[in-house]
C-alpha cells in the first residue's frame, strides 16, 4: 500500500510554555514545538494525528507548506523528541526555509545488494554510520542515501566520500568516516588459539607427551 503523502501542516501559535503546559497540550492531542529560522522563533503546537501522518509518509524530509495562524511559511521537520519507552512524540522543531537556499541536513544511509563478503566469505556486514550530513538545496533534500554493498569483500569498507550524493549537494561529514564494513566472523576465523611453540635447546631432554 503506498504511503500517504503529507505536503502541508497547520501549526497553531501558542503563548503558554513550560512543562506543565506542555503536558496539558499532549493530553489534548497536541504536540508542543517551535518554528525557528529567518526571524524570531515561534512557539507552536501541531495536532498529534497530523504529525503521525507526516512521520509515516514518504515526505518527512521534504519542504512542507505550513499555516501558522494567519501566516504561511515553508518549513522542514528538523527534530522530534520522543518518549524513551512509548516513543510517542513529546516535542517537535521545524525550520523556516526558502526553497532555493542551501541548508545542511542529516540524511539516513540505506544499503542495497548483498555483500560478496557476507554471501561467499562468511563475513558479517555492519552499518557503522547511519546518517551523513550533507548540504544542498532545501527543496531537493533526499529521503535517504543509497549505498550499493554488492562488491564489498571481508576486511573492506565504504567511506562517506564514496557515497554518491545528489546533484548540487556537498558532503559535510568527514570524508574518511567509515559508513559500512564487512569483517570475518569469529566462527569463520576459528575460535581455537594457535598451538604454542616450545623451543628445545640442544642437549635438553624432551618429556614424553601426556596420554
Amino acid at each position: 500500500m503506498p504511503k500517504h503523502t503529507v505536503s502541508s501542516l497547520t501549526l497553531e501559535p501558542r503563548t503558554a510554555t513550560g512543562t506543565t503546559k506542555a503536558q496539558a497540550f499532549r493530553r489534548q492531542g497536541k504536540i508542543p514545538g517551535v518554528v525557528y529560522g529567518h526571524g524570531e522563533a515561534t512557539p507552536i503546537t501541531v495536532d498529534a494525528k497530523q504529525l503521525s501522518e507526516l512521520l509515516l509518509s514518504g515526505n518527512k524530509s521534504r519542504i512542507l507548506e505550513a499555516k501558522i495562524g494567519a501566516k504561511k511559511d515553508s518549513v522542514l521537520l528538523r527534530r522530534i523528541e520522543a518518549h524513551p519507552i512509548s516513543r510517542k512524540p513529546l516535542s517537535v522543531d521545524f525550520q523556516r526555509v526558502l526553497r532555493d537556499e542551501a541548508i545542511t541536513s542529516n540524511v539516513t544511509v540505506v544499503t542495497t545488494g548483498t555483500a560478496v563478503g557476507v554471501r561467499d566469505q562468511g563475513g558479517v556486514m555492519d552499518i557503522i554510520t547511519h546518517s551523513l550530513e550533507i548540504k544542498g538545496p532545501a527543496q531537493s533534500i533526499p529521503d535517504n542515501l543509497s549505498v550499493d554493498v554488492s562488491e564489498l569483500s571481508v576486511h573492506q569498507h565504504i567511506t562517506a566520500a564514496q557515497v554518491e550524493l545528489p546533484k548540487g549537494f556537498t558532503l559535510i561529514t568527514a570524508p574518511e568516516t567509515v559508513v559500512v564494513s564487512v569483517e570475518i566472523t569469529r566462527a569463520a576465523a576459528g575460535d581455537e588459539a594457535p598451538a604454542e611453540t616450545v623451543e628445545v635447546l640442544p642437549g635438553t631432554e624432551v618429556p614424553p607427551a601426556a596420554v
